[in-house]
């Protein structure tokens, strides 16, 4: 009998101590609010871009003349952006052309006068955004910019004969802001001649730098 009345014990002991009479009920819980919390947004300017096609500017830089030397290359560049991958672009140049070898030389008599060795040419070539993406300066700034190319045609005046001459090269346009762009190029200008007695191809390589702007 007393080990009955020790087990009865024990049940109740046990169930007073998992859930005691005076345990708060559900419905009488008290909850809390929930507090969420803004994540911190942090401000970016963003650049829009002008959406006229239209790109002008001047470049400068060097042409190496095959069999003339190099010397200093100036001029004027228009474009037209067709779409975002296409554009079409025609240039003007002008430099000067030294001496050849044979008439440092010799010491006789020049082959060109003066005016035969002012060099301009013109061309329209058709410019390809091969690789468009962004350029990071530093860890805050990111500007538009796209790597190029082009070929075209035009005329050069050589040696006092205007002679039809191709051109293609590879570029880098970096857009500065809205409404301006920074140009890095490289071409070649490839025609025949016989300025020199044979006829000859000639490879004038040119680098050069300028700024454009979009209106």
């Amino acid at each position: 009998m007393e080990s009955r009345f020790q087990r009865i014990f024990l049940v109740l002991l046990v169930a007073m101590t998992a859930y005691p009479a005076w345990a708060a009920q559900p419905d009488e819980l008290e909850l809390e609010p929930l507090v969420v919390r803004e994540p911190e947004r942090r401000e970016v300017d963003v650049d829009e871009l002008d959406s006229e096609d239209f790109e002008i500017g001047a470049f400068g830089g060097v042409m190496n003349i095959e069999d003339f030397g190099s010397d200093t290359v100036t001029g004027i560049r228009a474009a037209y952006h067709v779409t975002e991958d296409f554009f079409v672009e025609g240039i003007y140049g002008q430099t000067t052309m030294g001496q050849t070898s044979f008439e440092l030389l010799s010491g006789g008599a020049p082959l060109l006068t003066d005016e035969e060795r002012e060099l301009t040419y013109y061309n329209v070539s058709v410019g390809w955004n091969i690789f468009p993406g962004e350029a990071f300066v530093g860890g805050r700034w990111a500007f538009k910019g796209s790597l190029y190319v082009v070929a075209g045609a035009g005329s050069t005046e050589f040696g006092g004969d205007d002679i039809f001459t191709i051109n293609a090269g590879v570029g880098y346009r970096f857009i500065a802001t809205d409404w301006l762009a920074f140009h890095v190029d490289v071409r070649d200008h490839f025609f025949e001649s016989d300025l020199l007695g044979t006829m000859e191809n000639k490879h004038n390589i040119e680098f050069s730098g300028g700024l454009t702007i979009f209106f």
